[in-house]
């Protein structure tokens, strides 16, 4: 599973001009899952997320995690972070996983998520036309790839 993990001071996911999901402090969370994923990769991202520690402190360290600010979390399935860009300029999504295997896994990534958070995740539709709004605060951008972890 990749990610894309923002610091957001607030973020939304609109489909067919509906608000399906809004959060203010907190994560935006892009999430790519590709063939190789299995329920480990939920798991250990949720895990990882949710122990980050990229809010700020009082003395304006990056020393907090989203549980000790009482942030929330906005997750939105994202294939094309398996953009493969090696050869021509189309990108090739050959390794983002086909639905049938992807959304299992993106579903368990969210109760994961919850479990760790101990509160409800915000989310978009898998497989849907979303616009995604935020608000990144920092600005502070991660990229977590459960498949290569140092």
């Amino acid at each position: 599973m990749r990610a894309v993990i923002q610091r957001v001071q607030s973020g939304s996911v609109t489909i067919d001009g509906q608000v399906v999901g809004a959060i203010d402090l907190g994560l935006v969370i892009l999430v790519g899952i590709e063939d190789a994923d299995g329920m480990d990769d939920a798991r250990w991202l949720a895990a990882k997320i949710a122990a980050l520690r990229i809010f700020s402190d009082r003395d304006g360290k990056m020393n907090l995690s989203i549980i000790e600010v009482g942030g929330r979390a906005l997750v939105v399935s994202q294939f094309t972070l398996h953009a493969k860009t090696k050869k021509g300029t189309r990108p090739s999504f050959i390794h983002a996983a086909k639905p049938d295997h992807a959304i299992p896994l993106y579903e368990a990534f969210i109760r994961e998520l919850e479990a760790e958070l101990k509160q409800p995740i915000a989310s978009g539709k898998f497989g849907a036309d979303m616009q995604v709004a935020l608000v990144n605060d920092g600005p502070v951008t991660i990229w977590i790839d459960t498949q290569n972890k140092s």
